[in-house]
């Protein structure tokens, strides 16, 4: 048996990192970096066969990492494919004039996820099903608390759209460490200034927005 190519995915999100190494991970061994520094100390040491390259990172963007690559001796035979949500002719015909060999726009098409080995129907449903089981052990968890109807927590349904923005759309751990974070300052602001419990999560999506427009979490455009 031939053994398995190596591909390194170079992204500074973990859910992307997550998703493309599920994808590949029964036809090749995958690498990650999560900077573009770290992504040239692992292409300098290994040789993968093929790079998975984000544009869009804060230390050194993917531009600058492939023109590297392609300077290096080492380095400059590898491969290289730009993963990225963006979409402007300008930035892919950037990308494949420093040497990249294909450009892929995010979100990446179910054809597509198929083709690297993900069933997508069977994801869409099992997906559903555990958000399903999940919110169906909130409400076993909740019986005894409050009374039981078929819209309980649809007055939450704000307070989570909240969570999403603040956190960054599109990031799985923007949401977690957001909810965590505003539920601690919400019981916070219960004990010590009770009336401004109900609207203290939106003066905080507020200032983020102003602050920071993609999130805490999200990537600037």
């Amino acid at each position: 048996m031939s053994p398995q190519p190596v591909i390194l995915v170079i992204d500074d999100v973990l859910e992307n990192v997550a998703v493309l190494g599920a994808a590949l991970a029964q036809v090749a061994q995958v690498q990650f970096a999560t900077s573009g520094q770290e992504g040239l100390g692992l292409a300098r040491r290994n040789a993968p066969d093929l790079i998975l390259l984000d544009v869009m990172m804060p230390d050194m963007d993917g531009f600058e990492v492939c023109e590297r690559l392609q300077q290096a001796e080492a380095t400059r035979a590898i491969p290289v494919i730009f993963v990225t949500a963006r979409t402007d002719a300008a930035s892919e015909s950037r990308g494949l004039a420093l040497g990249a060999v294909d450009f892929i726009h995010k979100p990446l098409r179910p054809d597509l996820v198929q083709a690297l080995g993900i069933n997508v129907p069977v994801l869409i449903t099992a997906t559903y099903a555990v958000g399903s089981a999940l919110a169906a052990f909130a409400g076993v968890l909740a019986a005894p608390i409050f009374q039981v109807n078929p819209v309980m927590g649809s007055n939450l349904i704000i307070v989570v759209f909240a969570v999403v923005v603040i956190g960054g759309m599109g990031s799985i751990l923007g949401s977690i460490v957001t909810g965590l974070g505003l539920g601690l300052i919400e019981g916070l602001t219960k004990v010590v200034y009770p009336e401004a419990s109900a609207v203290v999560i939106f003066l905080i999506m507020v200032i983020v927005l102003l602050l920071r427009p993609a999130g805490l979490f999200g990537k600037q455009a």
